[in-house]
């Protein structure tokens, strides 16, 4: 259960990265949303992050909206703090279909209590974006 709690909370990491995302520019866009979702799960807005998720959002190909909106409901109960710290990341548009984009990414995900975290964990992170209008919504999350 904690790995699931912390899977979510990453995912909640995704989003790392940071740039204010012209709508004329879907890259910069695209890690606009990454950030905009770490910045929602740092700060436990629990509906700020379903809606980044697009409605038909899965997660390791068998979670979905209900199950994200009960992992994270978890975490923040049980963390009074939550940080996601990017290692590393990669975001790229899909050159086959202009309306998807992909995050790979290495997050450490951290809860505590206090200032000092009393968990941490580590995962390598692949998130596929779907482009809703003018919107990136997150659909597919996948994470080990």
């Amino acid at each position: 259960m904690p790995t699931r709690i912390f899977a979510l909370a990453f995912l909640l990491f995704c989003t790392l990265l940071a740039g204010c995302g012209a709508k004329d520019d879907p890259q910069a866009a695209l890690e606009a949303a990454l950030q905009q979702l770490q910045d929602n799960l740092e700060a436990k807005k629990n509906n700020a992050v379903l809606d980044q998720l697009h409605p038909q959002f899965s997660a390791q190909g068998e979670f979905d909206r209900e199950w994200a909106q009960r992992t994270m409901l978890l975490l923040f109960m049980r963390h009074k703090n939550i940080k996601v710290l990017a290692l590393s990341k990669n975001s790229y548009l899909d050159t086959t279909y202009r309306e998807k984009g992909h995050t790979e990414a290495q997050v450490a995900l951290a809860g505590a209590e206090s200032l000092i975290p009393d968990s941490a964990r580590h995962y390598n992170v692949k998130m596929e974006w779907w482009l809703e209008g003018d919107e990136w919504k997150l659909a597919r999350l996948n994470w080990q």
